[in-house]
């Protein structure tokens, strides 16, 4: 049987738990997860072995087999099928083992992004009525399990280093439905409160199955995984890993250039995250242009934020690799997907292609469908979407009658199937009765050298309903840009009159989220509305 046959026969799988016991049948000795040291002087207990640069390894065998150990010992401790639990942990072993191990219960586990605080914490303690709570202890020197106590979180726990750990005899058997929500990711507040998301073994699997397939990936690659494993990025990666058999270096906590000495030491072949990230790798390289960032790097892939043409470009030309990128959110992991052997022109202006199983409709405000290259709103249906909120009543708003997700995007269909993102419904500036598309301007101006990054927001305006304002991140070195240099450029570029900027605003860096690193624009429209 080939890879691909092979992974494709177990994205099959019913739950998370049977994907990972034919995956520790297939391939016991093979490491799934290699942890990059960080000069830690601590032991670790478990299953896991170090090499002569301090980092750590586990198996796909070993993740099978103390997995089972930490689902007895939460056992012992008063864990069931259908206990909330919640946690709060960085990128490491102990992370993915803990998880794992709730999955082998049948517990319904709620991740918290490790950067969160009181507020966020507090909040998504008390929506999912949590009956445990995981945390690091004092990590990069903030004390979680202060925090946790001081929210009167129940059952609380130090899960960092050391995890429970018990005789697998006493677990009941394996969860067999993998239709039964077991997991509450939360959206990122941004505007508003989070919002608990339900997610299935199933709706995880499928996620995680569609970037796996697009990627063309095989066990001879090596993974990265940069972000929190508590973002749902984490379960779609592990997914990945299992179909495929490969392994991917954590990264507990990542900063360039330090992370470098990881991704190389290890051959990582796949790395990325989000457009961020992308740009990332790039500064890096131009400080050595000649000499290969990443020898092994083959494949950048991401998604979670738009992704400038140039970008993709710049990706190609300077590192040497290929740029697949995809689109994805909180309520379904995986959407679409560019894939390695697309042509330049789709990698670089669409998001690719929906997976088998994944129906995408662009639609009329009124839920009319619209024909190929007609902008509208994208609604989804399929094995990936989310069961709805934690909320009731925020479920039925989100939900058309024919049961689509309206995802609150824009964009349109080419008549290949590939998927346009123009910008989102909150996102779109109205001036003077114009709608105008932050994201289309946007593209324009990262082509621009004086450019590292750059938001374009609507601010309100007394006589035009909304101005247009573009807040800028400059490179190192670069002198100030103006307004007047920016809205030459843009006419140049062939940018209509009325969607030039009236306003610019330079910042040393732009606001940004803890996860993916996405531009926080509520935070840009409060400081210059």
């Amino acid at each position: 049987m080939t890879d691909t046959a092979t992974a494709t026969e177990l994205s099959r799988s019913r739950t998370l738990w049977e994907l990972i016991t034919h995956r520790a049948a297939l391939t016991p000795d093979t490491p799934v997860l290699i942890e990059a040291s960080e000069d830690r002087a601590d032991d670790h207990a478990g299953d896991t072995t170090g090499d002569r640069a301090g980092d750590r390894r586990l198996t796909f065998g070993a993740l099978h087999d103390r997995a089972e150990r930490v689902a007895a010992g939460l056992h012992d401790m008063g864990v069931r099928p259908g206990t909330v639990v919640a946690w709060q942990l960085p990128t490491r072993i102990e992370t993915v083992l803990l998880s794992v191990a709730l999955a082998r219960i049948g517990a319904v586990q709620t991740p918290v992004i490790p950067f969160y605080r009181d507020r966020e914490v507090g909040f998504a303690l008390r929506e999912a009525k949590a009956e445990y709570f995981a945390v690091p202890g004092n990590w990069r020197g903030f004390d979680h399990t202060a925090m946790a106590r001081r929210l009167g979180a129940r059952g609380v726990f130090e899960a960092y280093a050391d995890l429970p750990d018990g005789d697998p005899a006493v677990l009941p058997p394996p969860p067999a439905s993998g239709t039964d929500v077991r997991w509450i990711y939360w959206t990122s507040g941004t505007t508003s409160d989070p919002k608990g998301v339900l997610h299935t073994d199933r709706s995880l699997i499928a996620g995680g199955s569609c970037l796996a397939h697009a990627l063309r990936l095989s066990p001879a690659d090596v993974g990265s995984m940069a972000f929190p494993y508590a973002h749902i990025g984490g379960p779609d990666y592990l997914v990945m890993l299992l179909l495929y058999g490969f392994p991917a270096v954590l990264f507990e906590k990542f900063a360039m250039p330090d992370a470098l000495n990881g991704y190389r030491r290890h051959g990582v072949t796949v790395a990325g995250g989000s457009t961020a990230f992308y740009s990332m790798f790039l500064t890096e390289q131009r400080k050595a242009p000649d000499v290969p960032l990443i020898p092994t790097l083959r494949l950048l892939a991401g998604g979670g934020a738009p992704k400038p043409p140039e970008i993709y470009h710049a990706v190609v030309r300077e590192l040497g690799c290929q740029l697949t990128h995809g689109y994805g959110m909180t309520e379904v992991p995986m959407i679409t997907m560019g894939a390695p052997d697309d042509t330049a022109e789709n990698l670089a202006t669409t998001e690719g292609r929906p997976p088998a199983g994944m129906s995408i409709r662009i639609t009329a405000p009124d839920g009319t469908p619209l024909p190929p290259h007609t902008d509208g709103e994208v609604r989804l249906r399929g094995e990936a979407v989310c069961q709805g909120y934690l909320n009731r009543d925020a479920s039925t708003e989100v939900f058309d009658a024919d049961g689509y997700l309206i995802t609150g995007d824009l964009g349109h269909l080419t008549r290949d199937g590939y998927l346009v993102l123009t910008g989102r419904s909150k996102d779109v500036i109205i001036r003077k009765g114009e709608n105008i598309s932050a994201k289309e301007i946007e593209d324009l101006l990262h082509r621009l050298p004086a450019v590292a990054d750059v938001a374009i927001i609507g601010l309100p305006d007394p006589t035009r309903g909304e101005r247009v304002c573009a807040v800028v991140e400059q490179p190192p070195g670069a002198a100030p840009l103006t307004l007047p240099q920016l809205t030459a450029y843009l006419r140049t570029a062939g940018l209509a009159t009325h969607k030039l900027p009236e306003q610019l605003e330079l910042l040393e860096s732009l606001p940004r989220n803890e996860t993916l690193r996405k531009v926080l624009k509520y935070k840009l429209r409060e400081r210059y509305a």
